[in-house]
């Protein structure tokens, strides 16, 4: 059963006061905590501060210079705010674990929303990722950089230095949930309480989702097993390495480019 209101408040504030960890954050190192008429959640506000910040400065220090830091803490406190009000005590997940991924998500969202990538490195990207298509259907694998670069027409440093420039972070699943298996199935378990209605998102939703799908289907049957038992079956790459009968380091690279291959497919139909 959800909880809500000052009851889901003290929960959260339960928590984060028994497992508080850091002081708080001094406002000359960044924009002022914007602060409600609500004290409780002020102090849970507060109490996640250092917490925000620390995420804000690990996200920009991959970007370049000119992403301003108290935008992505404003942000990433508004996606902490977002947590409070959905969040789900009655699932099995610490409020932590949902507030981490909610206040990354709302950081991610605001770097989208500025579109800080210049137009010329979008359409490098795009001739890029469309060459890489074209290439992996040719030769059924994926292109090495050397082929993408003679595809392209351009020298094998040019090619690679223009990717140095262009690469921009890529926010994989481990980065936003972790890399253990526990905190693997955290991630695919933080959910909203389902009384938060929201149609819009559930629509959009629904729309990645089916892309999604569609995405997977097309993928080469190991790849696709391997998929299903590392993130349903929730199988280490040991134990599917036992069911596939091939090494682990096998499992591993089978699971690398059937990432890779969806990142590339999702890109490429988001952008249709």
């Amino acid at each position: 059963m959800a909880f809500s209101g000052t009851a889901q408040k003290k929960n959260i504030h339960d928590e984060t006061t028994e497992k508080q960890r850091a002081k708080k954050i001094p406002q000359n190192q960044t924009r002022a905590v914007p602060l409600t008429s609500d004290p409780m959640r002020n102090q849970i506000i507060m109490d996640y501060a250092p917490l925000i910040k620390y995420i804000a400065q690990k996200i920009a220090a991959r970007l370049p210079s000119n992403i301003d830091l108290d935008d992505l803490f404003s942000a990433g406190v508004i996606g902490l705010m977002d947590a409070i009000d959905k969040y789900d005590p009655s699932r099995d997940n610490k409020f932590k674990t949902y507030a981490e991924f909610r206040v990354r998500g709302a950081m991610l969202d605001e770097l989208r929303n500025q579109d800080w990538v210049p137009r010329s490195v979008r359409e490098s990207n795009k001739k890029e990722d469309k060459a890489k298509l074209e290439l992996e259907h040719k030769f059924g694998r994926p292109a090495t950089e050397r082929e993408v670069a003679e595809f392209l027409e351009v020298p094998l440093e040019e090619y690679q230095e223009r990717m140095g420039r262009t690469r921009v972070s890529m926010m994989s699943l481990e980065e936003l949930g972790g890399t253990s298996s526990s905190d693997k199935k955290s991630l695919l378990e933080c959910l909203e309480n389902p009384n938060s209605k929201n149609p819009f998102m559930q629509l959009k939703n629904k729309g990645v989702r089916d892309i999604i799908i569609k995405t997977v289907e097309e993928l080469p049957e190991k790849q696709k097993l391997v998929l299903s038992l590392y993130y349903y079956e929730d199988l280490n790459l040991k134990e599917i390495g036992r069911i596939l009968d091939v090494t682990e380091s096998r499992v591993s690279q089978l699971h690398t480019q059937a990432v890779q291959k969806m990142k590339l497919k999702l890109r490429h139909l988001l952008q249709e």
